[in-house]
């Protein structure tokens, strides 16, 4: 009889616990507790943001910490300008908590991974597909969103509001803006001198103002110029072919990388041996490559384009042809085989192939294949080529942050490995070792593709590697890559790059292999894949710049003729 009782009693706990939480929490205007919710953000999730700006500026005084405060000041101001005209009684909580989601989200990647969110991570976050987004879901942001997100938004639903009518609501907010301005003024202007200064000399830290960053970003991003046409506009119109001086069929074997930087590539000095397969075979490696971007949507569209980064134009290069377009009409077959999450744009309008789970069961798992089988499709590819044929091979490589995922048990080769998505769970030394166990895998698999080339005797036959970016390994507290080139170390730009070729191709094309070993050590960059490609391949085009053809200087047989790119062209 006694249990009815005891059991409301219980139950009516929680809902007396909100009741006194409630009376204890001082009843605020909805524009009170946006600056509140204000406050909240620039002391609790602008922590990469102190960070930085601090070690720019280390305060050593009063004056200098007179200008922090004002930091801080300016910070606070600025959000809460920007999200006053939205609030009202019924529209405060609601907006707030989305505010409070986006900001404990972004705030643990600036503050875990060295993230800026800038317009090109936007881009990446749109184009990351489910299983990479789902590699980032570890067990440390889950814990990091409750209490960043889950627990400030629950307190902000308990928190009473004042009654007031929307008249008085809308003077109010008035009233509020009108002082924020003016101490924004105030603030600007005594810190003037001291602000100027650090966003001239640190211009990307406005990537790490949270929730700022990501709100700006994104707005950019959606307030873009026109859509791109439907159809990509075309170049190299007037592309045609030259026979090989063998007549036998010719297979160029692209296979662009992922996430692999330099400093990690046996055949470039690391400390080491990375890469022992190859090290052994005898081809070109090129140890000062720089890349086009920092993140695989920049990369990509970009080294396939006529234009590269030395006139990078986004827009340009995302509404035009590639150079697979250009070969495709100068007569080759080009197939496009994927182990990535797609190629941006770059392959469409060619033959287009996706390994699976259920054409490899065995050597995939997770929903992600291992780069073996792109061995595998390349042999059966390779094994019907009866024409002049280009095949792109685009591996999953050393996509972060599950390094260890990236290679088989086999070749776990460096020791203790980080077994964990979440890096902050692991040592330096661990992550860095999962790393080079996979650029280990990925030497093996490239060997594996050049010994599968060397079967085909019939075939002239080459294959060019390149990463499409590098990575950060925790150097300054940086992981990941994507960070904006102007301020990208070296590990997120500096990429590997090889070259083999058969006797037959080099004989076919005119190429002195010899002296492409010797012309190794110069500076090449992603600008120049495209005009290499066409070069070497005999392809002529008004689009080709042979300054940009890394090959041109070791080629006997010279085209009938090769223009310069118009420099009008070159600046659109």
């Amino acid at each position: 009889m006694r249990a009815a009782p005891m059991k409301t009693r219980a139950l009516s706990l929680p809902h007396r616990a909100e009741l006194a939480l409630r009376r204890r929490l001082p009843a605020l205007s909805p524009q009170a507790l946006t600056l509140l919710v204000c406050l909240v953000f620039t002391f609790f999730y602008n922590q990469r943001f102190w960070a930085e700006t601090f070690a720019a500026e280390p305060p050593a005084g009063l004056a200098d910490w007179g200008h922090v405060i004002g930091y801080g000041v300016i910070l606070t101001l600025l959000h809460y300008m920007v999200f006053l005209p939205f609030i009202n009684r019924i529209s405060v909580k609601p907006l707030l908590s989305a505010l409070l989601l986006l900001a404990a989200g972004v705030s643990y990647f600036t503050g875990h991974y060295g993230v800026y969110f800038d317009t090109h991570m936007i881009d990446n976050l749109v184009q990351t597909d489910t299983r990479e987004a789902t590699e980032l879901l570890t067990p440390g942001l889950a814990t990091y969103m409750a209490l960043y997100a889950a627990l400030p938004m629950a307190l902000l639903w308990l928190w009473p509001l004042r009654q007031r009518t929307w008249q008085r609501g809308l003077g109010m907010s008035l009233l509020w803006l009108t002082g924020a301005i003016a101490v924004l003024v105030v603030a600007l202007l005594l810190s003037f001198q001291s602000v100027s200064s650090l966003m001239r000399n640190q211009h990307e830290l406005r990537f790490l103002v949270t929730p700022g960053n990501a709100i700006v970003s994104t707005g950019q991003v959606l307030a873009a110029d026109d859509p791109l046409p439907s159809e990509r506009l075309p170049i190299g119109e007037d592309a045609r072919r030259q026979p090989s001086a063998t007549g036998a069929p010719r297979l160029m074997v692209l296979v662009v990388g992922e996430t692999v930087r330099a400093a990690n590539w046996g055949l470039s000095g690391y400390s080491r041996q990375t890469t022992p397969k190859l090290a052994e075979r005898k081809l070109v490696n090129f140890p000062r490559v720089s890349s086009c971007g920092t993140s695989t949507a920049v990369s990509l569209p970009c080294m396939f384009s006529p234009f590269g980064r030395g006139n990078y134009n986004e827009r340009y290069i995302l509404s035009h042809e590639s150079v697979l377009d250009v070969l495709q009409r100068a007569g080759y077959r080009v197939v496009w085989i994927d182990n990535q999450s797609g190629c941006k744009g770059v392959c469409d309008g060619v033959e287009r192939r996706t390994p699976s789970a259920e054409d490899y069961p065995e050597k995939c798992r997770s929903g992600a294949c291992l780069d073996e089988v792109l061995v595998d499709e390349l042999e059966r590819q390779a094994a019907s080529v009866e024409e002049d044929t280009v095949i792109v091979l685009h591996m999953l490589g050393n996509h972060g942050p599950s390094y260890s995922h990236r290679y088989p048990a086999t070749q776990r080769a460096f020791t203790p490995t980080c077994e964990e998505a979440d890096l902050g769970k692991c040592t330096r030394d661990s992550i860095v070792n999962s790393y080079d166990n996979a650029v280990r895998y990925t030497d093996s698999v490239l060997d594996a593709m050049i010994e599968a080339l060397e079967h085909q005797p019939s075939l002239d036959s080459a294959l060019l590697y390149v990463s499409d970016h590098g990575e950060s390994l925790g150097e300054g507290g940086i992981f990941l890559h994507g960070l904006p080139y102007a301020i990208a170390p070296d590990e997120q730009t500096r990429v590997p790059m090889i070259w083999w070729s058969s006797p037959g191709f080099d004989r076919g094309a005119g190429l002195d292999a010899e002296c492409l070993s010797r012309q190794a050590e110069r500076t090449v960059s992603h600008d120049h894949l495209f005009h290499t490609l066409l070069g070497v391949l005999g392809v002529e085009s008004s689009v080709i710049d042979a300054r940009l053809d890394f090959t041109q200087d070791c080629r006997r047989l010279e085209p009938e003729f090769v223009v310069q790119l118009d420099a009008s062209d070159r600046e659109r």
